[in-house]
């Protein structure tokens, strides 16, 4: 069942637009923006109704700070107005109000266009989803992973927590597709995405295809040698795929990983971190593939073999 929030600070309003949806929807109710605010921060609401004259924190502000939130900006909101807040709808509509119900309400209207909008917005969901994923693997393309790197990075460096970035790639996978054919090669693409996936499985950990037989993984909280090893398990997992490959590295289909972890400080950019991973991984190639190097970001590094 969805969820609706009600954020008015008229309690009886609030509790009589509750009546009108209990039956078809969860409804939560509130008097404050800010409590509100904080509410749909939990990503647990499909639409919201606000009422645009409240004290403290106006419609039209809380409007625009969870227009501004990313976990909060594709909530739909409806406007509650009065009739003499009729000059306020089109401000409210400008700012990212998807509709508005006037004061006294009709229970046809609201029920209405709380059934249209929760529909459209289960839509855009579906189709934001869609765009942020890798058909072939089924986990993050590039572009999710550009937004959820930044936003990972600057929450590490907020709480003070290790920040992992890795890339590994397919070894001498032109030569697989050669071999083989290009459907084969989508077949290990696809094997390779599912079985690093097995091991990132947390909140914190993300997977996410790079671009061709190239992968990019963010962990969180976990030290620099922790995270060396735990894709050291990662890289033999792969191996011990056992997917034939007539290669110079191995006999079956291995994988290449470099990776950096440190702890994000104020003035650290992170694409220099990245293209330090990204060495790191040019490093593994170099001394042989089928291996991890690692970076602290300082001097230390770990090598695999």
């Amino acid at each position: 069942m969805d969820h609706i929030l009600v954020i008015d600070d008229s309690r009886a309003q609030a509790e009589y637009l509750k009546s009108i949806l209990k039956k078809d929807y969860e409804v939560t109710t509130c008097q404050k923006g800010e409590d509100g605010l904080n509410l749909a921060k939990t990503g647990h609401f499909s639409l919201i109704f606000l009422d645009i004259i409240m004290p403290e924190m106006d419609g039209f502000t809380l409007l625009r700070r969870l227009q501004e939130t990313v976990v909060t900006k594709y909530i739909p909101v409806i406007l509650i107005t009065g009739l003499s807040d009729v000059q306020h709808e089109e401000r409210g509509l400008t700012l990212g109000a998807v509709d508005y119900i006037t004061k006294p309400f009709s229970p046809i209207t609201v029920k209405a266009r709380a059934n249209t909008h929760i529909k459209l917005f289960h839509y855009q969901m579906h189709f934001m989803k869609q765009a942020m994923v890798d058909q072939l693997t089924g986990i993050a393309n590039r572009r999710r992973y550009k937004e959820y790197s930044m936003a990972k990075w600057r929450e590490a460096g907020r709480l003070g927590l290790p920040f992992t970035v890795c890339i590994f790639d397919i070894d001498k996978f032109k030569l697989y597709n050669d071999t083989f054919g290009h459907p084969a090669g989508d077949k290990v693409i696809a094997a390779v995405a599912n079985t690093a996936s097995t091991y990132l499985q947390r909140a914190t950990d993300f997977l996410a295809r790079y671009g061709g037989e190239e992968f990019v993984a963010i962990v969180v909280g976990m030290e620099a040698e922790a995270a060396f090893h735990y894709f050291k398990k990662i890289r033999k997992a792969v191996e011990e795929l056992h997917i034939p490959h007539n290669s110079p590295v191995s006999e079956w289909v291995t994988i290449s990983i470099g990776g950096i972890t440190l702890v994000p400080r104020n003035d650290d950019i992170y694409d220099n971190y990245l293209k330090i991973a990204d060495n790191m991984l040019y490093d593994a190639k170099e001394n042989g593939r089928n291996r991890v190097v690692w970076s602290n970001g300082d001097n230390e590094q770990w090598r695999e073999k």
